[in-house]
């Protein structure tokens, strides 16, 4: 029987990762790349969901954390698993979505969801090539007040992302890279 990590792999593998060097993918950092992750095929499917929220939760569990959140839309729906996951555990932690520009309406700003200043937050990330995005959730969290404890990746591209983000954040960790998606 599979371990949830080898079964979220799996998912990763068939969901979410291409492979075509004759014609390489754009990626959002303006890169071209024969290999394209699209984690949300897999974050969206109900046992991803189930085994992200499991998986990240053992990685928090011991940790001191109000709430967990990244950029929207990559971040959301894992924020979303591990915040019913550890309520179900009985050690609840929030969730939050850190918008890509303010609202013009209602109050604004860019970090909207269960937290307040103060609070220590882990930034979770889908896909991580070169960190800007990442970096854009840390920097705006940290506007609002709260403090990055750690940020928590799903999958590490492994092209400089992972060590950007290493550089301003106390705690980096990421559940899978490209070689682990590559290799079947």
């Amino acid at each position: 029987m599979k371990t949830h990590k080898e079964r979220l792999l799996q998912l990763l593998r068939e969901k979410s990762f291409r492979y075509n060097p004759d014609q390489p993918f754009k990626l959002v950092s303006g890169r071209v790349s024969p290999y394209y992750i699209d984690c949300r095929p897999t974050t969206h499917n109900a046992e991803g969901l189930f085994l992200i929220g499991e998986l990240f939760w053992e990685m928090l569990r011991d940790l001191e954390v109000d709430a967990v959140g990244g950029l929207t839309m990559g971040a959301d729906p894992m924020a979303q698993a591990i915040a019913l996951t550890s309520y179900l555990k009985g050690k609840p932690i929030n969730a939050f979505s850190v918008r890509k520009g303010v609202k013009e309406h209602g109050t604004g700003g860019l970090v909207v969801g269960d937290v307040k200043p103060g609070d220590k937050v882990v930034i979770l990330e889908d896909v991580i090539t070169t960190g800007a995005s990442t970096l854009k959730a840390i920097v705006a969290a940290r506007d609002f007040g709260l403090e990055v404890i750690r940020v928590l990746i799903l999958v590490d591209r492994q092209e400089g992302g992972w060590e950007a983000v290493a550089a301003v954040a106390p705690q980096v960790q990421a559940l899978f890279t490209l070689e682990e998606l590559k290799t079947a």
